[in-house]
């Protein structure tokens, strides 16, 4: 298994499109400072389930909850102090990113590098990248999971 700083290795929405889409959008990452107050409030005020949790190569924690009707998935990022990625919160600055399932890491970075999209970091798997991530025009980033073809 992989493991690296904010990869979540989240599985794949079992609603998605077919594997042979390059590209498709498969859940939204927040950062939240109490990771027990915020899976008491999305699950108890908003009903969402738990569906997968694990622990970042950094000591972070992530939760991967799901809507029991839509489907769409949510993840809780929870980062540890002294973690890079645990920055000063500021309200309405909570969007971590946006996690993208791609047949290829190298092409769609590609594309996004082409859109102006800046390289944040890259992990590798036996030589080949199968998650990165990018920044977008407002900051938001972007994380590519490359997902096996079934």
């Amino acid at each position: 298994m992989l493991t690296g700083v904010g990869y979540s290795g989240t599985p794949t929405n079992k609603n998605a499109p077919p594997a042979r889409r390059v590209m498709f959008l498969d859940y939204t990452g927040i950062r939240v400072t109490d990771l027990g107050k915020s899976l008491r409030f999305y699950t108890k005020a908003l009903g969402l389930v738990e569906r997968s949790r694990g622990r970042m190569g950094h000591g972070g924690v992530w939760v991967l909850l799901e809507d029991r009707v839509s489907h769409q998935h949510l993840e809780l990022n929870w980062y540890p102090k002294g973690s890079k990625f645990a920055t000063p919160f500021v309200a309405g600055e909570g969007l971590d990113h946006l996690g993208v399932r791609v047949a290829s890491v190298t092409a769609a970075a590609r594309k996004l590098r082409a859109a102006g999209a800046k390289k944040l970091v890259e992990f590798k798997d036996r030589g080949e990248v199968v998650v990165a991530y990018y920044e977008g025009p407002d900051g938001v980033w972007i994380e590519l999971i490359r997902t096996e073809a079934t």
